[in-house]
């Protein structure tokens, strides 16, 4: 076993090991598989070609393997390489995600499945021409897919840096690789192969995080050792309960934040909804959701405590600040070939993982992409037979594969995979949220009114967010945690400044672009929301009339069902005593609870 932190050549090799050949067997297995299994969906379905099928499952998916391409879709190799990442150097506070995790799958399970459902739409964009306007659906289709291409680029970047790191195969060949793999069983299969990819892809991504903790477990000599460390090096603190917004992660910022975003992926996002609309029933969508609430939670604690692991075993030699690493987003594939070198396969099995997590995301991606523009871009304006929408889903799906491995550039000037995605996610996702929601919970909202707040939500969000990366918030926000290298027994080539690289920021401006970016989806969609508000009020929105099926009804939620259920036991359990001759004191002799039910108003009967 190798002593970790003392080997090893950032870029090529760490310790003179590289990839086995049980390494690229393990690697081109799990690559062989999801090829095999869009070819196997198109081959399946081969008499079934239609443009619905290709690109919904024909509607008859259960629950099951819905809820764990749910988890494999946004669960992606920027998982597996930057949470990790993010605990090694804040501490493990992202753990806090768990709870914006339950509040997003109670808001889209009580909200917006129901809605998209009973209108059997295929592309979500679609409800906002019923809604308010083509005009809004065509503007809001053009955000979703500015929004997806540059989220797919950084998706596929990230686990070509870790095939970079532990092989030195081209950095560059493992973007392309990861883009035409995707765009193939995506083509062939439409969405039952990248949903059933996505089951497969979401089983080796879990073995990855196992292959690294029991790794690390072993080598440090137990979990107690492992939770010991980093309690000490203060990577396990949960009591920051401050209410500054300006604080890059705190129980409030992640929780708040945290839940805006994940609503604007799972609630309204084309790449999940799609999902649910393939589920045979509402039953099962909102069942999918829920298990999928599971696999987010084990995802989740998988890689917050490979990052305590990665901690433990590098707390007294870090090598990013020794310069072992280029990025903070390469530590754990470096830690693979560290700890893991030794046992040909395991290496293999990580990248796998990696490249799964990637697979997956992309995959859904270019799916959801080619979705949205048969369905609001051609399908509208042509009279195209079924068959040829069909090949033209095909073609749409082989044009955006290509379109986001040339994104992947943008990606790699982008510093950290993790901040980078979901400021991308809740720049363009928050004011997309406020549209969707103006829709759905003001039936007085007016179709000027949406294309105002759409508009003035992403101009603001834009502007910190942009704002923000030219102006990094002082480390004082960010609150980055100690790194030692006192323990190495090497010459480090290089010492980390956090303070150093930030420019100075204009004066007056320095708060507003220090805003956490998990507000940036908040920020985005109150003001859609506050402005859509107060533009549909001005003009005349309070007097015009809306379909009750494309606003939220109470008869549509869970919730409003279970109340009633509960009433009625409990009106149950007080008239028998009454039928039994139980008599309160000081009764009136005239009182009469039939007449008096009668009465009362409906709410409160």
């Amino acid at each position: 076993m190798a002593v970790p932190g003392v080997s090893g050549v950032s870029g090529v090799s760490v310790g003179g090991r590289s990839f086995s050949a049980a390494d690229y067997l393990v690697f081109g297995v799990m690559l062989a598989v999801s090829a095999a299994i869009g070819v196997y969906h198109a081959w399946a379905d081969r008499g079934r070609s239609s443009s619905e099928e290709f690109l919904t499952g024909g509607r008859r998916l259960t629950a099951l393997p819905v809820s764990l391409s749910l988890t494999a879709s946004f669960m992606s190799a920027i998982t597996m390489l930057s949470n990790p990442a993010e605990v090694y150097r804040y501490g493990a506070s992202i753990v806090f995600f768990g709870v914006s995790y339950a509040v997003m799958v109670l808001v889209t399970s009580e909200i917006f499945i129901p809605l998209f459902y009973k209108l059997s739409v295929a592309s979500t964009y679609e409800y906002l021409e019923l809604r308010f306007s083509r005009a809004v659906r065509l503007l809001g289709t053009v955000f979703f897919v500015a929004q997806t291409v540059l989220y797919t680029g950084i998706v596929i970047y990230a686990p070509a840096l870790a095939l970079n790191q532990v092989t030195g195969i081209d950095l560059w060949g493992a973007v392309v690789s990861t883009g035409v793999v995707c765009t193939f069983y995506c083509s062939v299969g439409g969405l039952k192969a990248v949903v059933w990819t996505d089951v497969f892809q979401l089983g080796v991504m879990l073995a990855g995080f196992l292959c690294v903790i029991i790794g690390s477990v072993r080598l440090q000599g137990g979990l107690a050792s492992i939770v010991s460390d980093s309690r000490d090096g203060g990577r396990l603190v949960f009591q920051d309960f401050d209410l500054n917004p300006l604080r890059r992660h705190t129980f409030w910022t992640i929780t708040v934040g945290g839940s805006f975003l994940w609503i604007s992926i799972y609630g309204i996002n084309q790449s999940q909804v799609q999902r649910y609309l393939s589920c045979r029933t509402m039953s099962h969508a909102r069942y999918s959701l829920y298990i999928n609430l599971l696999g987010l939670w084990l995802v989740l604690l998988c890689s917050v405590f490979s990052g305590v692991c990665l901690y433990s075993v590098y707390q007294s030699c870090d090598p990013w600040t020794t310069g072992r690493v280029a990025a903070p987003d390469q530590l754990v594939p470096y830690l693979v070939m560290d700890i893991l070198g030794d046992y040909p396969g395991l290496p293999g099995l990580f990248v796998a993982a990696a490249y799964s997590g990637s697979l997956s995301t992309v995959s859904s991606s270019i799916n959801a992409l080619a979705t949205v523009t048969v369905e609001d871009f051609i399908k509208p304006h042509t009279h195209l037979s079924d068959k040829s929408l069909f090949w033209t889903s095909k073609g749409t799906s082989l044009l955006y594969g290509a379109l986001c491995v040339a994104m992947s550039g943008v990606a790699s000037v982008m510093g950290g995979v993790l901040q980078a995605a979901l400021s991308i996610t809740g720049i363009i996702g928050g004011p997309l949220l406020g549209l969707f929601t103006l829709g759905v919970l003001f039936p007085f909202a007016n179709s000027a009114g949406a294309l105002s707040g759409l508009v003035s939500g992403l101009a603001v969000a834009l502007w910190v967010g942009v704002g923000a990366q030219m102006y990094p918030p002082p480390p004082e926000m960010t609150r980055p945690l100690a790194l030692n290298t006192s323990g190495c027994n090497f010459t480090a080539s290089g010492n980390f400044n956090w303070t150093s690289d930030a420019p100075p920021t204009p004066s007056g401006l320095a708060d507003w672009y220090s805003l956490s970016y998990l507000y940036f989806s908040v920020l985005g969609a109150v003001t859609a929301v506050g402005v859509g508000l107060l533009v549909s009020r001005l003009t005349g929105g309070c007097g015009s009339e809306v379909e009750s099926r494309l606003t939220l009804q109470k008869e549509d939620t869970v919730t409003f069902y279970f109340f009633q259920l509960l009433k009625n036991r409990v009106r149950a359990s007080w008239r028998p005593r009454t039928a039994m001759g139980l008599k309160l004191d000081n009764a009136n002799p005239g009182f009469c609870d039939v007449e008096l039910d009668e009465k009362l108003p409906r709410t409160l009967r």
